[in-house]
């Protein structure tokens, strides 16, 4: 449903779109994709559960691997708002910012090599505009910066329990 969304939205925009889709959200998709005609703002976030304790912030399949954290530090009494940015440029710095500020406490997620990574430009978005509100130092959670085979993928790509660790460190700090 969300690609269709963001999909004919990109094509219909004025601006020239780079439309990225990670294949496997469609391997784990469950929902039948409506046939009506239907478009998702580019630029706005999706908060896919809310939380009072963390920010959780992904976008792409690391919006899953979040989930699980947050179920994860749930069992440890952890609340976590979990926001699928959805789409990078432009970002939904507002909703963000807003979780932010009601939680005190950010991590971001991304698949890309941490330097370089766009998580940088969430990170110190924020770090500027939620200075005062915030509770612990903002984590990111990405691969690793090394080239790796595809055979080695799951042993790149950010998992739950590395963002549950890093859960563990915001809310203890």
């Amino acid at each position: 449903m969300q690609a269709k969304g963001l999909l004919l939205s990109s094509i219909r925009s004025p601006d020239p779109t780079l439309f990225l889709e990670p294949k496997i959200l469609y391997r784990l998709a469950t929902d039948d994709v409506p046939v009506d005609d239907y478009e998702l703002a580019l630029g706005k976030a999706d908060v896919v559960q809310t939380g009072t304790d963390v920010t959780l912030v992904g976008w792409g399949n690391q919006v899953n691997r979040l989930l699980k954290a947050a179920e994860l530090a749930a069992a440890d009494g952890v609340s976590c708002e979990v926001i699928d940015l959805q789409s990078i440029v432009p970002w939904d710095e507002e909703s963000v910012v807003e979780s932010v500020s009601k939680t005190g406490r950010l991590i971001v997620a991304h698949e890309a090599p941490k330097t370089s990574g766009f998580g940088a430009e969430v990170c110190s978005t924020i770090q500027e505009r939620c200075f005062l509100s915030l509770e612990a130092p903002i984590q990111r959670i990405c691969g690793w910066d090394t080239p790796f085979p595809l055979a080695w993928e799951e042993f790149y790509l950010p998992s739950p329990l590395r963002v549950h660790d890093a859960i563990n460190k915001v809310m203890t700090y």
